[in-house]
């Protein structure tokens, strides 16, 4: 089985308990000192944290973003706002008031990137709230200082979960299919120095830490992190699907987690915001494990045309849609369950960010299937009821 949004994200919020439940017990004098530690605040975060996550993964969030701009709402689309905006506004769980009727802590938890929009850098491409959500934002950061922008340590240890089980299972999924070829990088110097030169060039760009990155660092790092990756006889082999290679595999993922999760602890006595540390080593190799994927998977030209028509059917709903909210002359278009919240809106900024809530919320194939009937394609039967 290959993992999917939902495995994943319960793979997250396992990995988030274990590693909350480890501090508390062997860390106990330092999550006291930092104001508790709470595993189920943790876990229900890492519950939350992929709740925005649109159909057909980042090519789309960076299109609803261009999307949204244009249609002149600046705060854009981003997959963790959205993710906020869902737990505080649009899940239902009881009439008497909106989301999930969580707690300040949890929604704090939830905010990998506490702070809204920014005008350039790294807050313009990675923020945690829209401004229709300015509100419940505030609320979930009012323990914290006006302009303090440090996540919680609940927070943090939520997005370390994070990063563990996207680099490591998808390091897995894409091997077994042949997209990322580790037995190559294990004997192959030409693979490895081809890869190299782009996992460098990313890191530096993203990492602070790396600006002195050099080659032979990042290998000595690779080496670490694939030292037990060895299951097929003397070297690694491509992906068969053999039992030794499978029960292999298996061990390897599981260790590297069990590693990862032990290199984490709380240094109470640092500012809010930056009490949490993580080995150096384990930081660098799952970062490169997370580059594997990049490299190999999404830069993958094979993917440019999927890209494009997926980019598209968002682009054709998104005018539709909009149009439908803005001129309220074509209601029929619009999904039954969101024809309340298009009749309740306060301004263009909510019409818009409507359009963006019915397109981010379906799966993949209920957008193909919308496009296809809204444009005519296959006009489908009045039996399809879309919601």
């Amino acid at each position: 089985m290959f993992h999917n949004r939902l495995t994943h994200t319960l793979e997250v919020a396992q990995i988030a308990r274990r590693i909350a439940e480890r501090l508390c017990v062997e860390d106990e004098q330092a999550t006291v000192a930092v104001g508790g530690v709470d595993p189920d605040v943790v876990e229900a975060a890492a519950l939350v944290h992929d709740l925005g996550h649109p159909p057909f993964g980042h090519a789309v969030e960076k299109e609803l973003d261009r999307l949204v701009r244009a249609a002149k709402v600046m705060d854009g689309f981003e997959g963790n706002a959205q993710s906020f905006r869902i737990a505080t506004k649009l899940a239902t769980r009881n009439a008497n008031f909106p989301g999930l009727n969580l707690t300040r802590a949890t929604l704090n938890a939830t905010l990998k990137y506490p702070w809204r929009r920014a005008t350039s850098g790294y807050g313009q491409r990675k923020w945690g709230a829209y401004g229709t959500e300015r509100y419940e934002f505030a609320f979930a950061r009012g323990l914290h200082d006006a302009g303090d922008t440090g996540r919680s340590v609940e927070a943090e240890l939520m997005d370390w979960a994070d990063d563990i089980a996207y680099a490591v299972h998808d390091v897995e999924d894409f091997y077994r299919v042949g997209l990322v070829p580790l037995d190559r990088l294990r004997s192959d110097p030409q693979e490895v120095q081809r890869f190299v030169q782009k996992a460098i060039q990313h890191l530096r760009e993203e990492v602070p830490r790396y600006q002195a990155l050099t080659p032979s660092d990042l290998v000595d790092t690779m080496v670490e992190a694939f030292k037990e990756a060895v299951w097929s006889g003397p070297t690694l082999e491509p992906y068969r699907g053999t039992r030794r290679q499978r029960a292999g595999l298996r061990t390897y993922t599981s260790g590297r987690i069990n590693n990862y999760v032990n290199a984490i602890e709380i240094v109470s006595d640092r500012e809010p915001g930056q009490q949490v540390q993580k080995t150096a080593e384990a930081e660098d190799q799952v970062n490169i494990l997370k580059q594997l994927t990049r490299i190999y998977v999404i830069e993958n030209p094979a993917l440019e045309t999927q890209q494009h028509g997926q980019r598209r059917i968002v682009e054709v709903l998104f005018g539709i849609y909009l149009k439908a909210v803005r001129d309220g002359d074509d209601t029929s278009v619009i999904p039954p369950s969101y024809r309340d919240e298009v009749e309740d809106a306060k301004g263009d900024e909510d019409r818009v960010r409507i359009v963006t809530d019915m397109i981010s919320s379906r799966t993949e194939e209920q957008l193909q299937k919308t496009h296809r009937r809204l444009t005519g394609l296959t006009p489908g039967s009045v039996m399809d009821i879309v919601q």
